[in-house]
């Protein structure tokens, strides 16, 4: 077989499983940025190997052993992405001065339409939703590498012990034992609400719809009716985090740049298997609207139970939202 055919058979059979490497490296890094740089050297080790490949696994497991690889060594050099939750830190008070510290590497979030979690198949939608809700990202990253290797390994791919020690190179016996550890680990973290990941029910549609209004009007009486009571506000880079709806209502209407209804525009899409809006603030100069944060949200019941608010706004692009949105015409 030529090289050519060589790369054009790697590249058909390996495409397909692009998307759910890519939500495998997420989950390891917690960085949609890194996670497509590792996916990239990923298939570039593979089809550098691929005229080595044997077939004694599936096409499938093996590409999941070399991008496994490439992150535990790309963790070698990188710290964990953390939330402000993560920090350790109390809650803040809406009064409290903001802290920026845009240098800590924060956790990033995932299109859902990068990693496959908008597919047609509404059983296999809830389950990838699942594994990547943000929650279980940032707690993730509280894990050492290894072992958070293999939680995802084990609990996400439902591989078998015997398949996760080949890959790392250990015993059968250790690698149960780290996933002990881990699971331990992860209750520790983990947050206890009974996390919603996909509004279906009318109810919950008609809660998004409210909070479009509320944001666009800057409404905050209306905002603050739409969270649970101990919900829960964070914001990289801003190291603090804020508890409570109207300690929350506090903070959106003393902290928040917008004057009045008309200064925001909300686009709805989806991260991490959550409802969640590219906000966009209105420029004075022209009247057009520019990027200005991606919030995620978390819903239980009938309520916002958790808001992670994300002001990197290189993220628009990576959601494939707009880069402005134009004068409203009114």
């Amino acid at each position: 077989m030529t090289d050519t055919a060589v790369n054009e058979d790697f590249l058909t059979l390996a495409d397909p499983y692009r998307r759910e490497l890519l939500a495998h490296c997420y989950r390891m890094l917690g960085s949609v940025h890194d996670a497509e740089d590792l996916v990239q050297e990923t298939y570039l080790r593979a089809w550098r190997a691929y005229d080595r490949f044997e077939g004694r696994s599936s096409l499938r497991t093996w590409l999941y052993k070399i991008a496994t690889r490439t992150c535990l060594t790309a963790l070698e050099s990188r710290g964990r992405r953390p939330m402000p939750t993560g920090l350790g830190a109390p809650g803040s008070d809406a009064a409290d001065p903001l802290v920026d510290q845009p240098e800590v590497p924060w956790l990033e979030p995932v299109p859902d339409a990068m990693v496959g979690a908008d597919s047609g198949d509404p059983a296999s939608i809830v389950t990838s939703r699942e594994s990547i809700r943000l929650a279980l990202v940032a707690a993730l990253q509280h894990l050492p590498p290894r072992q958070r290797a293999v939680l995802i390994l084990r609990e996400v791919l439902d591989w078998r012990a015997a398949e996760v020690a080949e890959l790392l190179g250990t015993t059968t016996a250790a690698v149960n034992s780290a996933l002990q550890r881990a699971r331990a680990q992860l209750d520790q973290v983990s947050p206890t609400e009974d996390e919603v990941v996909e509004p279906t029910t009318a109810q919950q549609r008609e809660l998004l719809d409210r909070w479009v209004t509320a944001f666009e009007n800057k409404d905050v009486p209306a905002i603050v009716e739409l969270f649970t009571k101990d919900a829960v506000w964070e914001m990289p880079p801003f190291i603090g985090w804020y508890q409570g709806a109207d300690n929350i209502g506090r903070l959106i209407d003393t902290q928040c740049p917008a004057k009045g209804p008309g200064d925001m525009k909300l686009i709805p899409t989806w991260a991490n298997g959550q409802p969640a809006f590219g906000l966009y603030m209105r420029n004075p100069d022209d009247g057009g609207y520019r990027p200005f944060q991606l919030p995620v949200l978390t819903l239980h019941g009938d309520r916002v139970a958790h808001v992670a608010v994300f002001f990197d706004t290189s993220l628009f692009a990576t959601f494939g939202l707009p880069e402005s949105l134009p004068a409203d015409p009114r």
